[in-house]
């Protein structure tokens, strides 16, 4: 491969972008050096420079020129100027991935022409941490070699799923937003350590563990969470005590609700992207 077809590039230095990027050099997929980004905010892209080693490109047309694996990583709303500038420079031996929640396959064609090959990603951020769930859908020129080097390198972040286009919105709504439900369960049982007299440090790290450990159990084990409930629920015991008041507080419907509500949004940034 040439040093372009070699070098990941980025538009845009955000978050994930940062999320990605050092997940692709921690599993040793590409070298820092090997890895571009250019952000509205430069700022942006000289943060992710000082993390990770990674060249500063000075435009959207920098990036293509350096690169031919170009991972879209902006917000919804700016996928339009974003398709508009890349458009007058992409060619058939670019590979697009956009991980921009709501904008269609479709509306990246129409920006940035049908003959181009796109794949659409809904990545989330533990892939930091080597614990991402990625779910991804090719356009209709992206070939199967596209699809298996995009799922590598976010399979290198974690999983990595491939699911037709209509179901992204879904995995926003679940795993995209996901980490964010967790975080305030984990924040909510470490309050209910400390309501009931543990140092909030203490707290904290077995309410964290004890959720890592309730998600390799369902991953490992390939037992529906349902019977690794019961498994350890006993009559008349602690955790049925307990999981009677979560059934009172509707945990479960609400959130069933949280994910409808984040796919229902992801779906109408998509329409105003």
């Amino acid at each position: 491969m040439s040093a372009a077809e070699m070098t990941v590039g980025f538009i845009g230095a955000g978050q994930m972008a940062s999320a990605l990027a050092k997940g692709f050099i921690g599993a040793k997929l590409v070298e820092p050096a090997q890895v571009i980004a250019y952000d509205v905010y430069p700022e942006a892209a000289y943060k992710l420079h000082q993390e990770t080693g990674s060249q500063i490109a000075s435009s959207t047309a920098d990036v293509l020129a350096k690169s031919r694996f170009i991972w879209l990583a902006v917000k919804p709303q700016q996928m339009k100027t974003v398709l508009d500038e890349l458009a007058p420079h992409l060619t058939t031996d670019h590979l697009v991935v956009s991980i921009a929640s709501g904008v269609s396959l479709k509306a990246l064609w129409q920006g940035l022409g049908h003959d181009r090959r796109i794949v659409r990603v809904m990545p989330n951020t533990p892939c930091l941490m080597g614990a991402g769930a990625s779910a991804y859908s090719l356009g209709d020129r992206a070939t199967p070699a596209d699809g298996e080097r995009v799922g590598k390198f976010l399979s290198a972040t974690g999983i990595a799923l491939p699911v037709p286009e209509k179901l992204l919105d879904a995995v926003t709504g679940l795993s995209g937003s996901g980490p964010a439900y967790v975080y305030q369960f984990i924040e909510a049982l470490s309050d209910g350590g400390v309501r009931m007299g543990l140092p909030r440090d203490i707290a904290t790290k077995l309410a964290a563990q004890t959720v890592l450990g309730g998600a390799k159990m369902v991953l490992e084990s390939g037992l529906h969470p349902g019977a690794l409930k019961d498994a350890v629920t006993s009559p008349g015991g602690t955790t049925i005590a307990g999981l009677h008041e979560l059934e009172r507080g509707a945990l479960r419907g609400t959130v069933m609700n949280a994910v409808e509500a984040a796919t229902r949004r992801s779906e109408e940034l998509g329409k105003h992207a």
